[in-house]
């Protein structure tokens, strides 16, 4: 069994923000040069998380609607009034429940996603920001 991890840094804008990492995964796992395992895609933040959607702009637009009406931007939260200066709890939040990695199996060198399902960040946070991940192939 080999494992291979590589850094990636992304540039995102925060405010829910959407950006499609699918290729640089599978650019990733292509320089592995292993034919079978699993891909952990991992965002080493706490306010920006992973996931697998269907990723076209009406998707978009309702990922950024659901957090927006599941957890709000508030500035009563705890996190904000106790750190002077903090405005940013409603993403910690969002983040917390997104959760920061996903796994994906490979076969034959390509990644076993299904025919629209696409690997993507959220970042969750107010401002702009240069975000790591770590994408790391376990297989042979």
């Amino acid at each position: 069994m080999a494992v291979t991890s590589t850094n990636l840094k992304i540039s995102m804008t925060g405010g829910t923000g959407v950006e499609n990492i699918t290729k640089e995964v599978q650019r990733v796992l292509d320089g592995s040069g292993l034919s079978a395992g699993i891909v952990v895609v991992f965002v080493k933040h706490t306010t920006a998380g992973v996931l697998i959607i269907e990723d076209e702009p009406g998707i978009r637009s309702d990922t950024k609607t659901l957090w927006d009406k599941l957890v709000p931007e508030n500035p009563a939260w705890q996190h904000n009034t106790r750190n002077s200066g903090e405005d940013n709890a409603h993403s910690h939040l969002r983040a917390q429940l997104q959760g920061s990695s996903v796994t994906i199996p490979f076969t034959a060198g390509r990644l076993a996603l299904g025919t629209w399902q696409q690997i993507v960040i959220l970042d969750f946070d107010t401002r702009s920001r240069v975000r790591d991940l770590i994408v790391q192939v376990i297989g042979e």
